[in-house]
């Protein structure tokens, strides 16, 4: 492929995939080959203790007319290594994919041929899928509460095998939150998003890097950062819970009232730990929730850099026809507040 300002990028975040790089070039160059465009691939090293940033700067020697390689400073996250990638591409339509293989991709044509017929977000829904089967179910319980909280239809968003167009892509750089979900925020800023149906793998090597806790905390920032639906339902089950509260509570002072099973009115004013265990409880986990919308406003306001890039590898010829094309937005500073 020639420094032809690209049709596609193809942004790729990389955390600790040193097992697995081999069979992902393997793989991926000759499918974007066989798509008979011109492409880019932007790999971006989050951070990886092992050996990934020298596996991908021997990539970059090997192809530095389409790759392109971002290594950043320290881990900032999957979200935000797919953002700092977006800083950096260039091309007309963007797609993402997960460097364990885990999404084929030779998929990446099937979300091409969506753009191109008009759509301006591409998600994917796994046919079927390999993982081990409490993250399946964890996964199908979780999308389907996130869409009743937040209101974005998108039937598997778990999957980051996705393609934006670049006005997508430019209004997500224009955000500047520092915990966020991409496949969400792509949704609110989509006139005519649609699906495809995509195939799944096991790991090609190596092992997940969500645990059970992170998976938890990344639907946390889904729910908070882009709906106020928990708060909504705790001051309505507050007012429910406040009200069936004073009916039983009357309910009862009456019944034993009229069954003498009280001698004084100290009786009757102090039996109030009836509800007392659930009521602690729910404003405990009220007060969590709470929490978590405090806590977003509190990294928000700091102002600090959501990532940081320590190298960027890139042909010379590529950084000057990047500078020079017309039709390209304008660079971007490396440190994004």
């Amino acid at each position: 492929m020639s420094h032809a300002h690209p049709e596609l990028s193809v942004v790729i975040p990389v955390y600790n995939e040193e097992a697995g790089l081999q069979s992902l070039y393997d793989r991926l160059y000759p499918a974007l080959d066989q798509l008979g465009t011109v492409y880019e691939v932007i790999f971006v090293n989050d951070g990886s203790r092992d050996r990934s940033a020298a596996l991908l700067r021997e990539q970059f020697q090997r192809r530095p007319d389409v790759t392109r390689v971002v290594l950043l400073a320290a881990n900032a996250g999957q979200h935000m290594a797919i953002m700092a990638g977006f800083e950096q591409c260039r091309g007309d339509v963007v797609v993402t994919l997960d460097a364990d293989l885990q999404n084929p991709p030779e998929e990446i044509g099937k979300l091409l041929d969506a753009v191109r017929a008009g759509h301006d977000y591409v998600g994917s829904i796994r046919r079927q899928r390999e993982d081990a089967l409490w993250r399946s179910v964890a996964s199908k319980s979780m999308n389907r509460l996130r869409e009743r909280i937040t209101r974005i239809k998108m039937t598997d968003q778990g999957c980051m095998l996705r393609a934006y167009r670049r006005e997508i892509v430019e209004a997500m750089l224009d955000c500047k939150e520092v915990n966020t979900f991409i496949p969400a925020l792509a949704y609110t800023f989509a006139h005519q998003p649609t699906e495809v149906v995509v195939e799944h793998e096991a790991r090609s090597a190596g092992e997940s890097k969500y645990s059970l806790y992170s998976l938890i905390r990344l639907n946390f920032d889904l729910m908070t950062g882009f709906s106020v639906a928990p708060l909504q339902f705790f001051s309505l089950l507050g007012i429910l819970v406040s009200m069936l509260s004073v009916v039983t509570y009357v309910g009862v002072i009456i019944h034993r009232l009229f069954n003498h099973e009280v001698t004084g009115l100290i009786d009757v004013i102090w039996d109030r730990d009836i509800l007392a265990f659930f009521l602690i409880g729910l404003v405990l986990f009220g007060q969590g929730i709470l929490g978590e919308y405090v806590g977003r406003i509190h990294m928000q306001v700091r102002y600090r850099p959501r990532y940081r890039i320590g190298t960027i590898l890139e042909s010379p010829a590529v950084s000057t026809s990047s500078e020079d094309a017309s039709t390209l937005p304008a660079s971007r500073p490396t440190l994004q507040p």
